[in-house]
């Protein structure tokens, strides 16, 4: 017996998990029972990935035991750094499209077997290397298609810090690191979203962890999925200056177009995660500027001080404007800033390159893919719908 779906399967619910949720109405979401902002502005990147990976946050020595842990697995194995060269140019939308190769790569050059064969032990041992190893792909294939020598990871620091030492080859200023893991941290995790929906999918097969992972990077690389955080920049950049902002946004409206950084398929108020990174923008603006990471070598844009807090302000009233001529033009429809809106804001002034903008997003969210597979996995039971047959009869 076929049951009706909504299209995108909308509201449908499809599985239970203890990984955690999003209340769209209320504009809240948890990893576990655990307020994901407040994880996100009190906690480090390895607190949370142990917290989805092991199911509690740990206490010191158990934090201490992992962060070396996980460091440990940062460095890739010959066959695959060797690799990079010609992955990186055969990547024609850059590092996102390499992973999904490198990936594949890593798992056979690692031996991974597929989830469906092994123990719950094996399975998160497999899902650590993977995710350990995704930062070390990212800034490689990068670096490699900027004409630069990829700079080996260095345990000594923690994920999101040497994440900006391996782009740029200099320890970032602390202030910078930690806006940039808090930013992970806060999209490690999010619901049944695309492409933790295809991890689950793929895992449910039995498929071994990099297949997997492949998967998600492929739902991710998708523009209406992970491409945003770039896209509302250049929002921000086709406006140009604050007497445009009217003009421009009317324009856009009335022609249908969709404005980027501002929506969400779940949320109905103001995104948590899109309030705490403008918090977090106009603290570190007027410090940074854009300056931290020498952006300009990487292809990114360097501004001053001066500018990184021009930029701060700019972006806060391009998003008081929008929602005031939305409430305006489409009176009744609840439309704020998502995560991606302020997300690039953060990620210039830190100086990460608009190219590595969804890499980024990638580098936290396959802690996120990770747990998700694991869960899938334990349940040892296959996705399968049905589809309703519409074509012409056949003969």
């Amino acid at each position: 017996m076929l049951i009706d779906a909504p299209r995108g399967l909308k509201g449908v619910v499809v599985t239970d998990t203890a990984l955690g949720d999003v209340r769209g109405t209320e504009g809240f979401y948890h990893y576990r029972q655990y307020s994901a902002v407040e994880l996100a502005t009190t906690r480090s990147f390895e607190d949370v990935w142990h917290l989805m990976i092991v199911g509690e946050l740990p206490d010191e020595r158990q934090l201490a035991a992992f962060t070396a842990r996980t460091a440990a697995l940062r460095e890739l194995p010959a066959e695959v750094a060797d690799a990079l060269e010609v992955i990186a140019r055969g990547s024609r939308t850059g590092p996102l499209d390499g992973l999904r190769t490198a990936l594949s790569l890593l798992g056979s050059s690692l031996g991974f077997r597929p989830v469906y064969d092994l123990d719950a032990e094996q399975r998160r041992e497999d899902t650590l290397r993977a995710a350990a190893a995704v930062p070390t792909l990212l800034t490689a294939l990068h670096r490699i298609g900027q004409g630069l020598a990829p700079v080996a990871p260095r345990a000594d620091l923690p994920y999101a810090a040497n994440y900006l030492y391996m782009l740029t080859g200099e320890v970032p200023q602390p202030r910078t690191a930690r806006a940039i893991e808090s930013y992970l941290i806060s999209t490690i995790d999010h619901g049944f979203n695309a492409s933790t929906f295809t991890a689950r999918v793929i895992a449910s097969t039995g498929a071994d962890v990099a297949a997997c992972l492949a998967g998600a990077v492929g739902a991710l690389s998708g523009p209406l999925h992970g491409g945003a955080p770039s896209r509302a920049l250049d929002t921000l950049d086709a406006i140009g200056t604050p007497d445009r902002i009217d003009g421009w946004i009317r324009d856009a409206v009335l022609a249908g177009d969709r404005i980027m950084g501002f929506g969400h398929a779940v949320y109905r108020t103001e995104d948590p995660r899109s309030r705490m990174l403008r918090g977090i923008a106009q603290e570190i603006g007027p410090a940074l500027g854009g300056a931290a990471l020498g952006g300009t070598a990487l292809g990114g844009t360097a501004l001053g001080a001066t500018a990184g807090a021009d930029r701060v302000a700019f972006a806060v009233e391009v998003e008081q404007q929008v929602e005031t001529i939305l409430a305006e033009l489409k009176p009744g429809r609840e439309l704020h800033t998502n995560v991606e809106f302020y997300a690039g804001v953060v990620m210039e002034l830190c100086g990460v390159p608009r190219e590595m903008f969804t890499p980024t997003f990638a580098a936290a969210r396959v802690v996120g893919w990770s747990a998700n597979i694991l869960e899938q996995a334990a349940e040892r039971t296959i996705i399968r719908p049905s589809a309703r047959y519409v074509g012409p009869a056949p003969g």
